[in-house]
């Protein structure tokens, strides 16, 4: 099957955030999305660690070592951004001031329930750090992850096996083979990666992909 690479799953996901919409981006593939605004739009870039305005990852020898977002990648800022302490990072979060997350994820059920933050087989897991408070104060999530996993079995369940971060939260999924809404039924297609069929994305998604 054919397959986006990260920065062309992150330029789709770009594709959906409309103008002017304050967003918060998760640690891993999400951050490549600050990096693609559509022309014409201005989007307001929120890392947990107290930014406002994250722009684009930095050319390779133009890093500023105190400019990182929450998964210690570098950044730049945009014109206008401010930094602040964690307590008002999570206030914006917790308030209902940010319009959509964009996370990473282990599992996603096909009723939306989200699991992002650990696996069965790890002996000291992570903590769920800011994606619990994030699927519950802001109102459209959309997750960002490979279709598959390490062994190829599928992501996109019946039901989460997974720790969960969040129950019913997800919005919209974006993998690299396709883009699918979470509704009251269901998976339903949205679109399909280039040169895939829908026979061949269901073959390695479990819950019903319904269109």
């Amino acid at each position: 099957m054919k397959s986006l690479t990260d920065s062309q799953l992150a330029a789709r996901v770009a594709q959906d955030i409309p103008d002017g919409a304050y967003v918060n981006l998760g640690i891993g593939k999400p951050t490549h999305v600050s990096g693609h605004v559509p022309e014409g739009r201005e989007v307001i870039y929120h890392s947990e660690n107290g930014i406002l305005g994250v722009g684009p990852t930095p050319n390779a020898g133009e890093e500023d070592v105190e400019l990182i977002d929450a998964s210690k990648r570098y950044i730049t800022t945009a014109a206008g951004a401010s930094f602040f302490e964690h307590s008002d990072s999570f206030a914006m979060m917790r308030g209902g001031h940010i319009d959509i997350a964009v996370l990473g994820a282990y599992q996603v059920a096909e009723n939306g329930d989200l699991a992002n933050w650990a696996t069965l087989d790890e002996k000291f897991p992570p903590a769920v750090g800011g994606a619990m408070d994030l699927v519950v104060g802001v109102p459209t999530v959309f997750v960002m992850m490979k279709h598959v996993n390490r062994d190829g079995g599928p992501k996109l369940l019946k039901q989460c096996t997974y720790p969960l971060t969040g129950l019913g939260v997800v919005s919209r999924v974006y993998t690299d083979l396709t883009v699918l809404d979470v509704t009251p039924e269901g998976f339903r297609l949205v679109e399909l990666t280039d040169g895939n069929s829908l026979d061949e994305v269901q073959a390695v998604t479990e819950a019903k992909i319904l269109t």
